[in-house]
């Protein structure tokens, strides 16, 4: 890991988050532990070896801590670059319209964009339960108590099924209509309770 050897708290964190694909190893970690090919499957291009290398400097700088079988955690301190990772999504937006023909897609990472449309407690927000099926693997996006989270898997009952393209989806979830992706989402249920849920601009 090269050092810039500056003495400057945002050089030397960038000694340690600021080679390429550190923060998107991080970004993996955000939901929780994960072996190491799962880590793979959400890193499409990534070199094995490459990974390997990534998640052993992290370990060493007090990241990441490996855990029993071949599963790796952000330690309490690397838990604070949840926001950082967040502040990066929010600075991003404008740069997540359409979504390009090659690329890559896991449906866990619409669980950041979500995050940032809908951060922070909105009391006026209804309780809502609204799955989203990207092709992937389901989720489901549910509001209690004005708070916003996104939790794998199917619903038992959902309010507002949404079915599509990602960059669909995101537009239907922040209200953008006019985005050409959001005609090939498929909607089940009343798509005006989602309006309610006040999501933040984009």
């Amino acid at each position: 890991m090269r050092s810039y050897r500056q003495y400057c708290s945002f050089a030397r964190g960038l000694d340690i988050v600021g080679d390429r694909w550190i923060l998107l190893i991080v970004r993996e970690l955000l939901q929780g532990p994960r072996r190491y090919n799962e880590l793979l499957h959400g890193l499409p291009g990534i070199a094995t070896n490459l990974l390997a290398e990534r998640l052993q400097d992290l370990v060493e700088a007090g990241v990441l801590e490996r855990q029993t079988g071949n599963t790796y955690a952000l330690t309490p301190w690397g838990e604070g670059l949840r926001d950082v990772v967040y502040a990066v999504g929010r600075w991003a937006r404008p740069l997540m319209g359409r979504m390009e023909r090659d690329d890559e897609f896991r449906s866990h990472w619409l669980i950041h964009p979500i995050h940032v449309l809908y951060e922070g407690v909105d009391r006026r927000r209804p309780r809502l339960n609204v799955e989203i099926d990207t092709a992937d693997a389901p989720m489901t996006l549910e509001s209690v108590n004005g708070r916003v989270r996104v939790v794998p898997g199917h619903h038992p009952s959902p309010d507002v099924v949404l079915s599509g393209p990602p960059d669909g989806i995101i537009g239907v979830l922040a209200g953008k209509h006019d985005r050409p992706a959001v005609a090939k989402v498929t909607v089940k249920g009343d798509a005006r309770k989602i309006a309610k849920l006040r999501p933040h601009a984009v």
